[in-house]
């Protein structure tokens, strides 16, 4: 009789890949701004913050991703985990990819000087905690056991 652990498939059950709900929420936000304007904020501020956003988006997104791959495993929640990772980014959060594109969308809100998506954003961070975090982290559990848990009490999940 196969263990239950293994008697499940050997990845998270992430349904939905976690950029899509980036992108649903920030077209959302474009449809609210353009149905329900709000001011813009301005532009050189905008632009600037913006800029810097999706610097760190790139540098925590290539830091993030390397780390991954050093330690064999897949970024891709659809196949299955190797290893917990634990240096890098993932010394300081648990989820640097996820507070990346948290920053992306930041970024291009600001650029684009549109409110709406940043007043989506909590939102945004609950849904990605309860439809793609939570089961990731169920996953972990039952894969890596005590080994995830003691990574969990010392790091946070996103700052």
């Amino acid at each position: 009789m196969a263990h239950p652990a293994k008697a499940q498939a050997d990845h998270s059950h992430v349904v939905v890949p976690p950029p899509l709900f980036y992108v649903v929420f920030f077209l959302a936000a474009v449809g609210l701004q353009r149905y329900v304007p709000l001011p813009h904020l301005p532009e050189t501020m905008g632009r600037v913050a913006g800029a810097i956003l999706a610097l760190l988006w790139l540098v925590l997104a290539v830091w993030s991703v390397r780390c991954f791959w050093a330690s064999g495993t897949s970024v891709i929640p659809f196949r299955p985990t190797t290893a917990v990772v634990t240096r890098g980014p993932y010394h300081v959060t648990r989820n640097p990819m996820y507070l990346g594109f948290l920053l992306l969308y930041a970024g291009l809100a600001c650029w684009f000087g549109l409110i709406w998506p940043l007043l989506l954003a909590p939102g945004l961070i609950w849904s990605v905690s309860v439809w793609v975090i939570r089961r990731e982290e169920e996953y972990l559990d039952r894969k890596f056991g005590d080994e995830y848990r003691q990574y969990q009490s010392r790091v946070r999940r996103w700052l």
